[in-house]
Formats: structure tokens, sequence, C-alpha cells
């Protein structure tokens, strides 16, 4: 993604958006540390986010102000809006925190009243703990949410490229599926899944593809390994597409040979919970209540115990480890939905005494009146070896 992707518009928008959320707060300054907050008001991503990166962002007009790691500077030049950059390191090491003590000196922060993200990856504690030390008594909010909030809601353009991506996403799970026959390993399928997705134009997802065969079908979350597929075997799999970094998720049950009739009726339960979340999306509604629909049915099947893992989340823009967005479909959710979202359907069944797991995933982007599919991948179990239609 670079600030070529939107308009200059879309990003002044954006920008006069996050302003009035600063002001909102009761802030002078903001101190973004998220790469998809930096990368939603910039346009610019580097793989600095490894690292110590920064926006302060003014409530005011004052220009966004960028400290990243100097060997990245001149792609964050090229690809972003930032006009005030600033790097730390380069040819010696150098403390990223000395060098944010200057930037905050030199914009007047430790006397105005500063907010600061504290997302879960991408700062560290140490860093914090410093960060923390040095503002002082001009720390007085960490109000991490404030940009994704923000950004929850997508723009038509935005909109578009995940479209773009679930396109992709249905074309690398066919040509997976396609692939699937006795003998051939998990990984051999994922890089098939993978090369589809890469000569395609999308870039590589953020976080690890699950693929899952045989008497692995129990792990929700299991990555591709050496274990080669036996005649009989069921097989599941995730994937994300991920275009200019918006991401779409896709996931699928699989099946060498015939479908065992247990997994059949397993499956058959998950498809009609999916059902009912998507039944129940509509701007207005809270988000627990499409995983309390699904809840219902996979309890009423005895299989409430099973669900190890949440019915849908939001997502956004995909760094490394992840493409989620705070919003959460499961118990004790309180986002209320909107138009615009984007969100994953799959409530899921894995029960480790059996070896077994089922698990569909859709996503939907929520309109006026409901929620619009954006997979045309059957919702159904695929057979082995052939391309679904």
């Amino acid at each position: 993604m670079s600030k070529h992707d939107f308009t200059p518009a879309e990003f002044a928008d954006r920008l006069t958006r996050a302003r009035r959320a600063v002001a909102a707060a009761g802030l002078d300054w903001m101190v973004l540390f998220h790469p998809v907050s930096i990368l939603w008001l910039t346009g610019g991503e580097a793989k600095s986010f490894q690292t110590f990166q920064c926006v302060l962002l003014a409530a005011d007009d004052r220009p966004m102000v960028f400290l990243s790691r100097a060997s990245d500077l001149a792609e964050w030049r090229a690809d972003s809006l930032l006009t005030e950059i600033r790097g730390w390191g380069g040819p010696e090491p150098e403390d990223p925190i000395d060098a944010f003590a200057r930037l905050a000196r030199d914009h007047g922060l430790l006397s105005r009243r500063v907010g600061m993200e504290v997302p879960a990856y991408y700062l560290s504690a140490p860093h914090y703990t410093r960060l923390r030390d040095l503002l002082g008594p001009a720390l007085v909010a960490e109000p991490t949410n404030l940009i994704h909030d923000l950004k929850a809601v997508k723009s038509p353009a935005e909109l578009a490229l995940v479209r773009e991506a679930a396109a992709h996403a249905d074309g690398a799970l066919e040509a997976c599926i396609a692939a699937v026959q006795e003998g051939r390993s998990e990984l051999e399928l994922a890089a098939i899944a993978h090369h589809a997705l890469l000569s395609s134009g999308c870039g590589l997802p953020a976080s690890t593809m699950n693929l899952v065969t045989g008497e692995r079908l129990c792990y929700p979350h299991g990555a591709p390994t050496a274990r080669r597929l036996d005649a009989g075997d069921g097989g599941n799999i995730e994937l994300g597409a991920a275009f200019r970094r918006y991401t779409a998720t896709l996931g699928r049950q699989f099946q060498l040979g015939p479908v065992p009739p247990r997994i059949a009726a397993l499956h058959e339960v998950i498809r009609e919970a999916g059902d009912a979340m998507m039944a129940a999306i509509r701007p207005g509604v809270v988000s627990e209540e499409p995983h309390l629909a699904a809840k219902r049915i996979i309890a009423a099947a005895g299989c409430d115990a099973y669900r190890l893992h949440t019915s849908g989340y939001g997502l956004a823009p995909g760094f490394p480890p992840s493409w989620g967005d705070p919003v959460n479909m499961f118990g004790g959710g309180t986002t209320i939905l909107q138009e615009g979202m984007v969100l994953t359907i799959e409530p899921p069944i894995f029960v480790e005494a059996e070896r077994i797991g089922v698990r569909m995933i859709d996503n939907v982007i929520v309109t006026a009146t409901g929620a619009e599919m954006l997979s045309r991948v059957p919702r159904r179990i695929l057979m082995a070896g052939v391309r679904p239609h």
C-alpha cells in the first residue's frame, strides 16, 4: 500500500476525523504505534513496525510527525503523505527512546495533554515503561482504539479492495482443493495456495495459514506440516488474501473420499450456525447478538463445550501477526455493528477426544439491510481434487 492507493481527499477526510477524535478525547497530541493506524492516516508502510516507530498526531492542524528507524526513511518519503520524518539509528546503534525524547521536547509534548496507543504487538514493555516515565504527567490517557474505532467502518474505496482480496482468496482456495490428493503433504497444498495468491497480485498475508488433515483436524490453528494425506482423510483450511494489505479470509472443510457421517452432521450444525449469524447482522445490532444466534444452534446440537474459538471478528488491513480489528462477535461483545464494517463468520466445533473439528469461514460486509457475502465458494464440504464452483 502507498499514498497512491486512495485519493488525497480520502486521506484528508481521515485526518480530519482523527484530529476531531483526539480533541474530543480531551487531548492535544496522540502518539500512534499500531502500523494499521499509521497506514490508514499516512498511506505508508515498511518493516519498521518490527522495531520502534510512531506518529505524533496533533488535535489541531499541525503536520503529523513520524519517527522510525533510519534504514526505512527512503521508503516512507516515497510512499507516505508524511512531511516531517525523523530517523533513529542508521550507521550506528541508537536508543529509539532517546530519539523520541528529543522529538517530544521539540514539539512541546511534555507540557501538553498526551494520549498514547498501547497495541498488543507493536510496542514492547520496556519501551512502554520508559515512554510513560518520560512523558510523566503529560500522559493523561491510553485510548488504544481511538483510530481503530474510526477505521472499523470502511469507505467505498476500501471496500473495493476488500472485495478484490476476497476474489483472490476464492481462487487460492479453489486451486488448493483441486490439488488435494493422496500422498501430497499439507505443506505442498499450502505452497499451491500461496502461489495462487502471490501470482495473482496479492502480498504476503499477515497471519500463518491454518491447514490441518487427518488426526490433526482438532487443531483450530494448526499450521501446515509435512504430514501426507491418506485415503479417507478429512482436512480444513483457512487462508488470508492480502490485497494492498486489505485482507479477506476464507475457510472450508474438505474430504479425500466419502464424508464420515459424524463430520457431515457437525458440518451441518456449523453451516446453520453461520447462516444464523449472517441473518442477525445489520446496522445497530450489538456484536454479541450474531454470536448468540450461532451459540444457540451449536448448543442445541449438544456441542456448546466444543466452541473453542470466537464466532467472528472484524477485519482490518493486516500486519504480522494479525489481520483483526477490535470488533469481536463473542460473549460480552459490545460493539454496535455499522454499515461498512467487514466481519468474519466462523462458528466452530473442535472435539479433541475424537480428533475431529469442523469450521467454515466466510467474510461479510455489513450493509444497510443486512450482510453481503463476499466469497463465491460453496458453503459445503469440498471434495478433494475437484475445483469448487
